[in-house]
């Protein structure tokens, strides 16, 4: 059981590397070299973090091989030396993939102190308070609930 940590714990630390490379490799004018190993450490520690199975499942599920044909192609793209045209292809991708993870951050990020306040200034809470109502909205007619109003 021990060892499954170690390699979530890898996991996470690859996946950090990944995104810190692939923004600086954006703050450096994307730089090829910087996010070709930011789209490696990315894809390797989030294989490593839920598995290769899960990993699999979740890129090729039949709702999301759009997403995935973006995604990837867009990682292929930046490693044969395009790196602009693949990051926007890669951006688009991972907005497909992820978008239903996006309410859940917004809704943690709201009670971290800090950050909670930046998200309740006016123009951004009503972006953040749409974020949440259309997870809640989702999630209860998905599970029977009742409909929220806003």
């Amino acid at each position: 059981c021990f060892f499954f940590f170690c390699i979530a714990e890898i996991g996470m630390g690859l996946t950090g590397f990944g995104v810190f490379f692939l923004f600086f490799g954006m703050i450096l004018f994307f730089d090829k070299a910087l996010l070709a190993i930011g789209n490696v450490l990315f894809v390797a520690g989030l294989a490593f973090v839920i598995g290769l199975e899960r990993t699999f499942r979740f890129f090729f599920q039949k709702h999301k091989i759009k997403a995935t044909v973006f995604f990837l192609g867009g990682v292929l793209i930046v490693l044969i030396g395009w790196p602009l045209i693949g990051m926007i292809l890669e951006m688009y991708g991972f907005f497909l993939l992820f978008r239903g993870f996006f309410p859940v951050v917004v809704g943690f990020i709201r009670r971290v102190p800090v950050l909670g306040y930046l998200l309740n200034l006016p123009g951004i809470s009503s972006v953040s308070i749409h974020l949440l109502n259309i997870k809640l909205e989702s999630f209860c007619s998905i599970h029977g609930g009742y409909r929220f109003s806003k």
